[in-house]
Protein backbone atom coordinates (compact mmCIF):
# COMPACT_ATOMS: atom_id res chain seq x y z
CA UNK A 1 0.00 0.00 0.00
CA UNK A 2 2.86 2.19 0.34
CA UNK A 3 3.70 1.86 -3.02
CA UNK A 4 0.10 4.11 -3.76
CA UNK A 5 2.09 7.24 -2.08
CA UNK A 6 4.41 7.35 -4.91
CA UNK A 7 2.05 5.94 -8.03
CA UNK A 8 -0.88 8.18 -7.39
CA UNK A 9 0.75 11.05 -7.59
CA UNK A 10 3.03 10.05 -9.90
CA UNK A 11 -0.39 9.21 -12.79
CA UNK A 12 -1.41 12.48 -11.51
CA UNK A 13 1.59 14.39 -12.88
CA UNK A 14 2.02 12.39 -16.25
CA UNK A 15 -2.34 13.40 -16.67
CA UNK A 16 -0.82 16.85 -15.89
CA UNK A 17 1.49 16.91 -17.98
CA UNK A 18 -0.47 15.36 -21.25
CA UNK A 19 -3.38 17.82 -20.22
CA UNK A 20 -0.38 20.39 -20.90
CA UNK A 21 0.44 19.17 -23.91
CA UNK A 22 -3.23 18.78 -25.23
CA UNK A 23 -3.66 22.50 -24.60
CA UNK A 24 -0.34 23.54 -25.79
CA UNK A 25 -1.24 21.99 -29.39
CA UNK A 26 -4.50 23.54 -29.27
CA UNK A 27 -3.17 26.74 -29.07
CA UNK A 28 -0.50 26.46 -31.11
CA UNK A 29 -2.80 25.48 -34.03
CA UNK A 30 -2.41 21.71 -34.72
CA UNK A 31 -5.68 20.72 -35.67
CA UNK A 32 -6.29 23.62 -37.46
CA UNK A 33 -6.48 22.28 -41.33
CA UNK A 34 -7.61 18.42 -40.34
CA UNK A 35 -8.50 17.91 -44.29
CA UNK A 36 -4.98 19.37 -45.16
CA UNK A 37 -3.25 16.70 -43.88
CA UNK A 38 -5.50 13.89 -45.61
CA UNK A 39 -5.52 15.43 -48.69
CA UNK A 40 -1.83 15.57 -48.85
CA UNK A 41 -1.22 12.06 -47.88
CA UNK A 42 -3.36 10.95 -51.22
CA UNK A 43 -2.08 13.65 -53.28
CA UNK A 44 -0.11 12.68 -56.09
CA UNK A 45 3.61 15.05 -56.61
CA UNK A 46 5.09 13.19 -58.62
CA UNK A 47 4.36 12.75 -62.15
CA UNK A 48 3.77 9.38 -63.76
CA UNK A 49 6.95 9.20 -65.75
CA UNK A 50 8.86 9.48 -63.20
CA UNK A 51 8.08 6.80 -60.80
CA UNK A 52 9.86 4.32 -62.81
CA UNK A 53 12.73 5.09 -60.51
CA UNK A 54 11.34 4.47 -57.36
CA UNK A 55 10.18 1.17 -57.96
CA UNK A 56 12.08 -1.35 -56.16
CA UNK A 57 12.32 -4.40 -58.55
CA UNK A 58 12.07 -7.87 -56.55
CA UNK A 59 13.69 -11.17 -58.44
CA UNK A 60 12.55 -14.26 -57.41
Amino acid sequence: MEVLVILVPLALSLGFVGLLGFLWSLKSGQYDDLDGAAWRAIADDQPVSDRGHDVVETHQ
